[in-house]
């Protein structure tokens, strides 16, 4: 089950949505009639969310770290307490 560049490029290009129209239909007869391309489909793709869920989780330490450097640090009192105050309830 070896793949070629050309076919994960191929691939891709489907799961992206920026192959043409008419070549997008062609690649889908393909997924229908050669179920190791479906296969090779389905593991680029979760090979993708797996990317996008581990780049969220990144973010959410990153912002994460933010949040902790301007609300607990002396020197950003002045700035967390002007947050606060814009969320304060009338």
């Amino acid at each position: 089950m070896t793949t070629s560049w050309n076919e994960t490029q191929q691939i891709e290009a489907y799961l992206m949505g920026t192959t043409h129209p008419s070549e997008a239909l062609l690649f889908e007869v393909q997924l229908l009639l050669d179920k190791e391309l479906a296969s090779k489909v389905l593991a680029q793709q979760r090979a993708y969310e797996a990317i996008q869920e581990f780049g969220r989780m990144q973010l959410k330490k990153e912002i994460e770290a933010i949040h902790q450097t301007l609300f607990t640090q002396a020197k950003h009192i002045r700035f967390s307490q002007k947050i606060m105050r814009l969320f304060r309830k009338p």
